[in-house]
């Protein structure tokens, strides 16, 4: 009898873990289709917010070797505030490794648009740096892409420069 009621309780105890094991595998099934659901509505959302007709990118790069410490970047598009961020540390590294930053996406009207950059930070020298640099940047139909590639004075490269991809 003993006997019995014990493999009696290793066959419930088996069939417990199956369930849990179905139940896992459910849970996990469910996960990945609620992360997929959310990526799916955020590319939604941002093809609403922003049509690729009126569509503006901007991308903030720092110029191959300098040593500038940048500290902040603040964005005007026609006289309008649009974006302001300060750098992290581990942000400014990866800009000098090369990487690019996306700052601001936004609508603008089809025709010319005034940029202003102002770029403020420190020199290798600990002076303290700061730079005003105004643009011009057609929008057409399609969608744009501007690049600010920003270097320190002392680097020989242009302080503040436009660019499009």
């Amino acid at each position: 009898m003993l006997l019995c009621l014990g493999s009696l309780h290793g066959w419930a105890q088996q069939n417990d873990q199956q369930q849990l094991r179905g139940l896992d595998d459910q849970v996990q099934e469910i996960k990945s289709d609620v992360l997929s659901i959310a990526q799916e509505l955020n590319r939604l959302e941002e093809k609403l917010l922003y049509p690729s007709g009126t569509q503006v990118a901007i991308f903030v790069t720092l110029a191959k070797g300098d040593q500038m410490r940048l500290d902040a970047v603040r964005l005007q598009i026609d006289g309008q505030f649009v974006a302001h961020h300060i750098y992290s540390f581990k942000e400014l590294e990866a800009l000098r490794k090369g990487g690019v930053q996306r700052i601001y996406v936004g609508n603008v009207a089809t025709g010319d648009h005034k940029l202003e950059v102002l770029v403020d930070g420190k020199l290798e020298g600990g002076a303290d740096f700061s730079r005003t640099e105004r643009f011009t940047f057609r929008k057409e139909v399609k969608p744009k892409m501007v690049e600010l590639t920003l270097a320190g004075p002392s680097s020989g490269n242009t302080p503040i420069a436009l660019g499009e991809w």
